[in-house]
Order: structure tokens, then sequence, then C-alpha cells
């Protein structure tokens, strides 16, 4: 903010409190947040505006500040103790009195300074947004995170289980602070997944494709399968083909209501890497008659 109020004003020092006022309020309709939604200069400058209006639309605070009894914030010079002193004055947009020339287009002025009742506006802080990357299972199982703000300082960030991308955590109060007795706004921290090497998420399941030999395919038996929790052993029926989905309940992303959804496994069969002289032994000596592609051929 400026050292000096009448310059934030756009007033002379020997500018009538009438006048004063007129400045003020030009410039409140011309930067009202409300009035700029999204625009962050617009409201640093507004709060400039009204700071510099607590002390030169207050006569009292006024004289005390021309005799350089306090400072543009309205501290007292001597003893550099910063403290807000908000009088009990009526403020002069206590009604709708005054406001033609305000126009029609500034009914949100009207009502925001009416229901004010000081001169003096106390405003909520500002919101600030950040990014934060999280590995896959962090999102999924949760965690705590700290965000290092550019002045040095941190914020400790809970991860809630079941997490998702482009999800928006709020702490609340940890924004820029507020003006007169205004509450600091918040930080709204948006979330970005990395993608995991082997699963994928789909709503609140999770989704795998789990490779099994032939002989687990042809004869079943139990599979160790990974889940974003840790291993679990699934069982994989007789005959069962490539592409077979089986379902694993519960060992999807966790829900608000704390619920979770399901993992879903979708079977590959995987021959061996090297070739086996045993196993082409016995399919060269297997006489089955069954074609895979019979439903094809005409």
């Amino acid at each position: 903010m400026s050292a000096d109020p009448y310059l934030t004003l756009g007033v002379e020092k020997s500018a009538s409190q009438d006048e004063i006022q007129k400045a003020y309020r030009r410039l409140a309709k011309k930067l009202h947040p409300d009035l700029n939604p999204g625009n962050d200069k617009a409201e640093e400058r507004f709060k400039e505006v009204t700071a510099a209006y607590d002390i030169l639309g207050d006569p009292e605070k006024r004289a005390r500040f021309d005799r350089g009894e306090i400072d543009a914030s309205g501290a007292e010079r001597p003893a550099h103790h910063y403290y807000r002193d908000f009088s009990d004055r009526a403020s002069p947009y206590a009604s709708d009195a005054g406001y033609e020339d305000f126009g029609d287009a500034e009914d949100i002025l009207s009502q925001v300074f009416s229901r004010a009742g000081r001169a003096r506006a106390h405003m909520r802080g500002a919101d600030i947004r950040y990014r934060l990357e999280l590995d896959f299972l962090e999102a999924i199982n949760g965690g705590e995170r700290q965000i290092v703000l550019p002045d040095g300082s941190a914020l400790d960030v809970r991860i809630p289980e079941g997490t998702n991308e482009g999800q928006i955590l709020r702490l609340r109060g940890k924004g820029r602070p507020g003006l007169g007795n205004g509450p600091p706004g918040d930080a709204l921290i948006e979330i970005q997944v990395r993608p995991h090497r082997i699963f994928t998420r789909k709503g609140d399941d999770i989704h795998l494709e789990l490779p099994i030999s032939l002989s687990e395919a042809v004869l079943g038996g139990e599979v160790v399968v990974p889940t974003p929790t840790g291993k679990v052993m699934m069982k994989v029926p007789k005959w069962t083909n490539t592409g077979a989905v089986l379902r694993l309940r519960g060992k999807g992303a966790r829900r608000l209501d704390r619920t979770s959804g399901d993992e879903f496994v979708t079977l590959k069969i995987m021959l061996p890497e090297k070739p086996d002289p045993e196993l082409e032994k016995f399919v060269a000596g297997w006489r089955g008659e069954y074609s895979p592609r019979q439903t094809t051929e005409t």
C-alpha cells in the first residue's frame, strides 16, 4: 500500500471529507472484487483504496495522520505497534441514499456497502492455488505431504484415501490475510496423479492385467495378485482364457462413504520366454480337435 493515503485515493491534502468520500466511491465502484471476479490485481488495489479510506474517511484518524501520530496503516508511529482502531461512526453507505450516480449496474456495490454498516470494509482474504503431484499409490492410500511456499514457509497437506486426479483439497485459513477483521482465504491444492506401471483407475475401481501360465489357465489354482494395499491370493478357475476378468471386491479406491471400489483383474496367458522342449513335445502329441477360430471360419 502507498505510504500516503492521499495519493492512493488521488486527492489533495486540502480535500474536503465529501471529496474524499466521492473519490473512494468512484474507485470502489471500479475495483470491487464482486465486479472483477478472478482479477487479483483489482482485488489488491481495492484493499489499498479501502485501507486509505479507513484513515482519511475518519476525520479523527485523518487529523492524527496529518499530525504524524499514525502511519498509513493506522499504526502508532512512536511505539510501532501495529493494530487496527475501528471507530463506531456511522457509515455513509449504511442506507441506499446517495447511490444515484452509480447507476443500475452498481447494484452489487450498493448491496455490499449497505450490508457492511461500516466505512471500513472487512474482507475475506483471497484464496491461493497450488498444484501437488502424487504417486498413484500415494493418492489411493492417502498420507501426509508438505508444500514449500516461495517465501520458504511450508504447508502440511493431508492426502485423503482415494484422492483422484484433478481433485481440489482445501486448507482453510491458509490463503492470503483478510482486510480489517476479515478472515484469511484458503489454500486450494489441485492434485495431479502420476500414472502407475501396472494399475489404472476408472472411477473408484482399479484395473490390472495379470499374466498367467498355460498350466494355470488349464488346471486352475491360486495366484498372487498385487493390489494398491498389498498382495493377495486369487483363485483362477480351470480352463481360463486370455481376456477373462476376475473381481477382487473392496480392493479399489476409497469412497467418501468409507466404502471402496473393486479391483478388476484381466488374465493374459503367457508362454515361457524361452522355448520349452517338453511343452513342444506335449503339444505335438496332443490330438485336440478344438479350433479357437471355428466361429470365424466359413
